[in-house]
């Protein structure tokens, strides 16, 4: 069990703490809240503060009469502020909106408190929070909020064994049936993770505007939706996270606004890694695009710079189960491959690797001319994630070249900072 401070009471008499069990490989952790009163000596009680509350709960600030604790968490794509009381840990929703919110602080009189609030029709932008309503008021600020050439829908299906499978679909502006929009399946990293706040990293708007529809699902293993969701993939990333995934898209491209013949699946780190177990396991998609990606589990284990915590999710015969790179052979639709050199939690090496059999024994031979279909984006600088502004800008651009040529069937100039 490992234990994470939180806020302390403005009596500095209790002190709020987040406890997550050790992960096994039969069993996902689970993350409790709990009351240490640091005013008498106490030790923690191991009981949770709210032990029928089934959310992952973030303690973000006390009122100053510390009968209650603010706490955020993940909550079917969003992450609203909840009050939790002391006395017998009722959890109540204070916020109702679809937003995810952040940097809690309490007003003087615990009347109001103030946070950082986030969607994906907005980024981030201060708030004030009526506590006894939960009406929301956004703040001046600098400027508005930058205008979506697009719309957000909440859609779901069931998974084959009854569970709802939630995600967000954003539409570009004219998709209808007359003008159905080509689907890109966005598949969210972590994997204890959720799809609820605004990315500048990974942002569906800019490939939006250029006229896809963008799916951002939440399979198995994702926060907000209960332990047993997250348990439903622990272990098995390549059977329930993967068929959650496939229903949603089966679901979403029967709409007469997608064009269900030109689709393609992305993702980023375990995002990454599922794009790579779902180019080894379907041709339904024209295009791949996977960044940073686990693609050998065997050689990804104790190569990653979190092995410690590796050790305790799988066991070595669990990850050969669900290693992507035993499917290479299966592998007919062309792939983006990225991956920054300094990458510590996924090494280099999967990228280069993955490359290389690509190459070598992927079911999407070279022509006659040694060429490939197949293409790699290599940043010597960056690590996990791209963080230089430009290379932001040759991200974007290249990935839209390659969707582009496998899905639409047309040329987008490369980047001209690549110098190709």
């Amino acid at each position: 069990m490992s234990y994470f401070p939180g806020p302390v009471s403005a009596d500095n008499k209790r002190l709020s703490v987040v406890s997550e069990s050790d992960s096994t490989p039969g069993q996902a952790p689970q993350v409790k809240l709990h009351l240490l009163n640091v005013g008498a000596g106490e030790t923690l009680d191991l009981e949770p503060l709210a032990p029928a509350w089934d959310r992952w709960g973030k303690p973000a600030a006390w009122l100053p009469d510390g009968h209650s604790l603010l706490v955020t968490a993940d909550d079917d794509g969003a992450m609203p502020v909840f009050r939790v009381a002391v006395a017998d840990g009722t959890v109540t929703r204070v916020t109702q909106d679809a937003a995810a919110y952040t940097d809690v602080v309490v007003s003087p009189d615990g009347l109001s408190a103030f946070a950082l609030r986030s969607s994906y029709e907005f980024p981030a932008e201060a708030v004030r929070i009526e506590l006894a309503s939960g009406d929301v008021e956004r703040l001046p600020a600098p400027a508005e909020r930058p205008t979506i050439k697009g719309k957000l829908e909440r859609v779901e299906t069931s998974a084959a064994d009854g569970s709802r499978v939630p995600a967000y679909l954003a539409l570009p502006e004219g998709a209808s049936g007359a003008n159905p929009a080509p689907l890109l399946l966005w598949i969210h990293g972590g994997p204890l993770g959720s799809w609820n706040a605004w990315t500048w990293r990974w942002n569906p708007w800019l490939l939006v505007s250029k006229g896809y529809a963008v799916l951002l699902p939440d399979p198995a293993l994702s926060t907000g939706y209960g332990q047993q969701f997250i348990q439903r993939g622990w272990g098995e990333w390549g059977k329930a996270p993967y068929t959650d995934l496939m229903s949603i898209t089966d679901a979403v491209v029967q709409r007469p606004d997608i064009d269900q013949t030109r689709t393609a699946a992305m993702g980023g780190s375990f995002g990454g890694y599922m794009a790579n177990w779902v180019a080894g396991h379907t041709d339904r998609f024209k295009a791949i695009v996977t960044h940073a990606s686990l693609w050998a589990m065997d050689q990804f284990g104790p190569t990653t710079d979190a092995s410690q915590y590796w050790l305790k999710e799988m066991t070595a015969e669990m990850a050969l189960d669900n290693s992507p790179h035993l499917h290479v052979g299966k592998i007919k639709t062309p792939m983006l491959v990225i991956h920054g050199d300094k990458d510590y939690r996924v090494p280099i090496g999967e990228g280069l690797r993955l490359w290389y059999e690509l190459l070598s024994s992927s079911g999407l031979p070279a022509d006659e001319n040694g060429e490939t279909q197949h293409r790699f984006l290599y940043f010597p600088d960056e690590n996990h994630w791209i963080l230089q502004p430009q290379h932001a800008k040759v991200w974007y651009g290249v990935v839209e070249h390659f969707l582009s040529r496998q899905v639409l069937g047309r040329d987008v100039p490369l980047p001209e900072d690549l110098g190709l």
